[in-house]
């Protein structure tokens, strides 16, 4: 269990990082032309806090292992994290349209990777509620 809280941990650290490149890669600046400052700046912080807090899951995972797998606080943190990863694969299957992804080789490809890695983060987070 160790091992995969720690590969988890590099890949949420991995994963926040990416967060950055997201005004560039998804073309804010134009896609966000017409809309309000208070709608556009929402958008990028509430992007900044979800790669931050991606960023600190994943630094606890590497960090504070033993802790979270042998405390009954680390057992509340991993049901925690095992709602929001959970809820977040719920999403990508029933909240964004498959429209984005489906008969588009490069978005089919990402689709199922996150699919997967939601999958993966939200049965570690599981295993760690009930270790």
């Amino acid at each position: 269990m160790e091992l995969h809280l720690k590969i988890t941990g590099y890949v949420l650290l991995l994963l926040s990082l990416l967060h950055v490149f997201f005004p560039k890669y998804f073309n804010w600046k134009k896609e966000f032309a017409q809309v309000s400052l208070l709608s556009r700046q929402v958008m990028y912080v509430h992007t900044f806090f979800i790669g931050l807090i991606v960023f600190l899951m994943g630094l606890c995972c590497i960090y504070a292992t033993e802790e979270i797998l042998h405390t009954r606080l680390g057992h509340l943190l991993g049901m925690g994290l095992f709602v929001f990863w959970a809820c977040r694969l719920f999403f990508q299957f029933f909240v964004y349209s498959s429209a984005l992804w489906k008969g588009k080789r490069f978005e089919t490809t990402v689709h199922v990777l996150f699919s997967l890695l939601w999958g993966y983060f939200s049965v570690v987070f599981l295993l760690v509620w009930y270790h």
